[in-house]
This record gives structure tokens, C-alpha cells and sequence, in this order.
């Protein structure tokens, strides 16, 4: 990525932050309340944070951050948006909540922090703004500690090659409109985000990137890390197609009867 590059998609970020902080979608007062902005899918493979040191790259304003931080975590999160790291830094203020938050771009992470963790997670949106996933893993391992879990849980990137009718029905409606294999980005101009309808949102551009499974896969053994587990789930944690239900567990499903599609995917993996 180059600096305009980076500077496009720090824009974007920046401006989502009062609009996704005001937003139904992720319900801060609830969160503030005391619950949790977790899902039960990382909840489970994460498992037990209690008095482990936790870094959460990508940690967009800091909720699930300071979630893992609730469950006894000593967390610290990093994001490049000035206004998100602002505001979590605010959030975990008022909540009483020990945590540290740094602004920085994950490959520049290494120049501003040393320590290393006992977990190092990321989740649900976060490789799609990456260009280079091979650096991206370098940086991954090089803040876990010898014995230590790297967990992240993510967009299915199957998804990205569909487009979708806003009337569409059903599973059996979507359209191939781009390739799995996305070498050069996405340059989008957006109103609004998964979180915002834009009424009030003027547009930005923002620019994407697709990795393939096997390409983040093979990034992460190259970097040195043991893969645990790979598992693929058709759910989603936000609805990116219009005929998907939002169920109990705050996921959005596939109806009865519809192909079942990977949505979301997860990965631990250890490094020795």
C-alpha cells in the first residue's frame, strides 16, 4: 500500500467512527451496560483470557478490546484511525477499564511497540484492508510469544466475489461479479457502511483487497506459526446479502432450505 493508498482508507475510518459510536448496529449503550460486543464463536476458540496479556489488532473504537478486558484480559489495541483510538481510549476511561491503545498501521506496528503477547487476536473485517498478507503475518508472529495463540476469525473471502440484487430472495440469486483471485484492489466510493445507512454519510472512496484462504494459510506458515484449526461456518456477523436472518446468537444465517455457503472462517494457530 502506498501512502495514498494508506491515506484513502485512513479517511474512511476516520469518518465512520461517530457514526458507527451513535449506531444500532453496535448498541454502545448495551455495551456500556455490561455487555459483551463478543460473538459466541470467538468466545468459544479463544477461549479462557483470564490474566493473559492480549493484543487486538484492527480494534476499530476498542468494544472488543475492552470485552476481552472484562473477561480479565490485559489487553491492548491497536487501529490506525486517530478517531477510533480516541475514542476507545475515552470509552475505556469512563468504564474504568485498564487497557492500552495505540494508533498505528499494522506494518509499522513493530516501530512502536515491543512487547509480546500470550494471544494475539483480530476480527471480522480486517484483511480486506490489507495489500501485502505475507507482511502482514511477519507482524502477526512477531508479537506472539514462544508457547503463545494467534486467532482470527474474518470474512469468508468466497464472499467477496458475489454480488446481490437488494431484492434478491434467496442463496440461488447471487451473481460471480468478481474474481477469488483479486491481485490489484477494489477502489469503491461508498455512502455510508455495514453499520450506517449514509443518509447523512458522504461518499468516500475506499480501496479493498481480496486473499485467497490458501494465500493467508500459507502466509501464516511461512511466518513460522503452527495452524491449529481452520474451520469455515455459514454465518455471517453482519448481513453483506439482503435474504440473510439475524438469529438469537446475533449472527446472520442462511434460510432453511438455501444453499449454505462459507460466510465467515477462523484460524488458531501457536507458535513454538
Amino acid at each position: 500500500m502506498d501512502a495514498s493508498d494508506h491515506l484513502i482508507n485512513q479517511d474512511f475510518w476516520n469518518a465512520v467512527v461517530p457514526h458507527h459510536t451513535s449506531s444500532a448496529f453496535y448498541n454502545l449503550e448495551v455495551f456500556k451496560a455490561g455487555a459483551t460486543s463478543l460473538l459466541p464463536i470467538e468466545l468459544e476458540e479463544v477461549g479462557s483470557v483470564e490474566g493473559k496479556t492480549l493484543l487486538h489488532l484492527q480494534c476499530h473504537f476498542g468494544m472488543d478490546t475492552l470485552s476481552w478486558a472484562r473477561l480479565g484480559a490485559r489487553v491492548t489495541g491497536v487501529d490506525f484511525s486517530e478517531q477510533a483510538i480516541a475514542f476507545a481510549r475515552s470509552l475505556a476511561q469512563e468504564l474504568g477499564l485498564d487497557a492500552s491503545f495505540i494508533c498505528a498501521d499494522i506494518y509499522d506496528l513493530p516501530n512502536k511497540l515491543s512487547e509480546q503477547f500470550e494471544i494475539v487476536f483480530t476480527s471480522y473485517g480486517v484483511l480486506c484492508w490489507l495489500p501485502d498478507i505475507e507482511r502482514w503475518a511477519r507482524v502477526v508472529a512477531d508479537f506472539i510469544q514462544p508457547g503463545g495463540t494467534f486467532y482470527i476469525i474474518d470474512g469468508h473471502p468466497l464472499t467477496r466475489i458475489f454480488s446481490s440484487d437488494p431484492h434478491a430472495t434467496g442463496a440461488t440469486d447471487l451473481k460471480v461479479a468478481s474474481s477469488y483471485f483479486m491481485r490489484e484492489p477494489a477502489i469503491v466510493e461508498v455512502r455510508g457502511s455495514y453499520a450506517d445507512s449514509g443518509e447523512e454519510f458522504p461518499p468516500k472512496k475506499m480501496l479493498n483487497w481480496n486473499h485467497s484462504l490458501g494465500d493467508i494459510l500459507s502466509a501464516l506458515i511461512q511466518a513460522g506459526l503452527t495452524i491449529e484449526f481452520l474451520h469455515e461456518f455459514p454465518v455471517m456477523h453482519w448481513a453483506p446479502f439482503p435474504f440473510l436472518k439475524q438469529g438469537e446468537d446475533r449472527l446472520w444465517h442462511f434460510s432453511q432450505g438455501d444453499p449454505q455457503l462459507p460466510l465467515l472462517f477462523s484460524i488458531r494457530a501457536t507458535k513454538g
